[in-house]
C-alpha cells in the first residue's frame, strides 16, 4: 500500500488495524527535491514509525523502537513518561496524545525547547554552519571553545547542534568541570537536518521537555502514564564507561535508585520500562522484575568498524 501523506498528519492518524505502510514524503526546495522514506506500522493501539532524530546519538533506540514496544504496555495510556530522552528517538517514533521528556543534561533540553518553539528561525541560523568553511579542526575546536564559554541558551544550542554533527560518532561528553569535550569527527559531508527539525518541532507541541534528574519524571506521575527509561547503561566492562555523558557519572547506586523508583512507581499503577545492557550487575539489579525481555544490538563505541559487536540487552518490565 503507497501513500502520499504530509508526514506530521501521519502521526495524527489512528488505527486499530494491523497494516503495513510505505510512505514516501517529497519536499520541494528551490535546489532540489528532498525524498524522505518513512517505514510505518500499526503495533497494537500505537503507531510505529521510522522518523530519525535531528541528533547523532550513542545509544539511540531508533533501531529497537520495535522490542520496545513489544514490551510497553501502552492500552489505555495517554502520556509517555521518558525520564532520560537523549537524542529523542523513541519520542519520536511511538505515538502517544502528550508527552514528559526530561534529561540531566541542560543543553539537549533547551535545544529541545527552541527546537519545539523557534523552528524556523533556529533552522535558518544553523544551516549556515553546515557548509564547506565550518568543517574542518581548526573551526571546530575554535566553536568548541566558543560554545563552552557561551552562557547565551540559543548561541549554545546551534553551536550544540554543530557540534553534535561534527563530533566523533554521536558522541556527547562533558569534562569533569564541565565542558563540552568531544573531539572532531573528520566527516566528509555531515549531514544538516532540515527534515527532522522540521518534525521534531511540529510533533514536540504535545511535548515538555524539563531539565533534571530522573526522579523529576517519577515525581510528576499520573495513572494513565507509562514510564520507559534508557539510562546511562552499565558498562560491559569497568573500562569502557560513558555514562558522565552529562558531566555527572551515572552510577551502580543510581541503577538501584532507578529501579526503586520503578518498584514504586508499580505501586502507584503506573508501569516502568528499564532498557540496559545484559550483565552480572544488571542480572541481579533487575531479578525482580514482573517481566525481562532479551534481544541482540550492535552498540559498542570503536574507530574501527571490525570493533563494532553485537551485545545483549535486557528490557526490564514493573507493572
Amino acid at each position: 500500500m503507497l501513500l502520499i501523506l504530509d508526514l506530521y498528519t501521519l502521526f495524527l492518524l489512528r488505527s486499530k488495524r494491523k497494516i503495513t505502510t510505505a510512505i514516501i514524503l517529497q519536499k520541494i526546495t528551490p535546489a532540489s527535491i528532498t525524498v524522505l522514506a518513512i517505514r510505518s506500522r500499526v503495533s497494537k493501539d500505537t503507531l510505529q514509525t521510522d522518523m530519525r532524530s535531528p541528533l547523532k546519538w550513542a545509544g539511540g533506540k531508533k533501531r529497537v523502537v520495535g522490542e520496545i514496544l513489544k514490551v510497553l504496555p501502552i492500552k489505555g495510556k495517554i502520556r509517555l513518561v521518558e525520564p532520560f530522552v537523549g537524542g529523542g528517538s523513541v519520542f519520536l517514533n511511538v505515538e502517544f496524545d502528550e508527552y514528559l521528556l526530561i534529561d540531566m543534561n541542560k543543553d539537549l533540553i533547551s535545544l529541545f525547547n527552541i527546537i519545539k518553539n523557534q523552528s524556523s528561525q533556529f533552522i535558518a541560523d544553523a544551516q549556515i554552519y553546515f557548509n564547506g568553511d565550518y568543517n574542518h579542526p581548526e573551526k571546530y575546536y575554535e566553536l568548541r571553545k566558543q560554545f563552552n564559554e557561551s552562557k547565551d541558551p540559543y548561541q549554545r544550542s546551534l553551536l550544540f547542534l554543530y557540534l553534535n554533527r561534527h563530533g566523533y560518532n554521536g558522541l556527547c561528553r562533558y569534562n569533569k568541570s564541565g565542558g563540552y569535550n568531544v573531539p572532531f569527527g573528520r566527516y566528509k559531508h555531515p549531514y544538516f537536518p532540515k527534515a527532522e527539525l522540521e518534525f521534531f518541532s511540529k510533533k514536540a507541541q504535545r511535548a515538555t521537555f524539563l531539565q533534571g534528574d530522573f526522579q523529576t519524571a517519577f515525581t510528576q506521575i499520573k495513572s494513565d502514564d507509562v514510564i520507559y527509561c534508557d539510562p546511562p547503561y552499565s558498562p560491559i566492562n569497568r573500562t569502557s564507561n560513558f555514562t558522565a555523558y552529562a558531566g555527572n557519572a551515572f552510577t551502580d547506586e543510581d541503577q538501584i535508585r532507578l529501579v526503586a523508583c520503578a518498584e514504586k512507581a508499580k505501586q502507584q499503577g503506573v508501569a516502568t520500562i528499564i532498557s540496559n545492557h545484559h550483565v552480572e550487575f544488571t542480572r541481579e539489579l533487575y531479578k525482580n522484575a514482573d517481566k525481562r525481555e532479551f534481544f541482540q544490538v550492535q552498540r559498542s563505541i570503536s574507530r574501527k568498524g571490525k570493533g563494532r559487536v553485537k551485545v545483549k540487552e535486557v528490557l526490564a518490565l514493573y507493572k
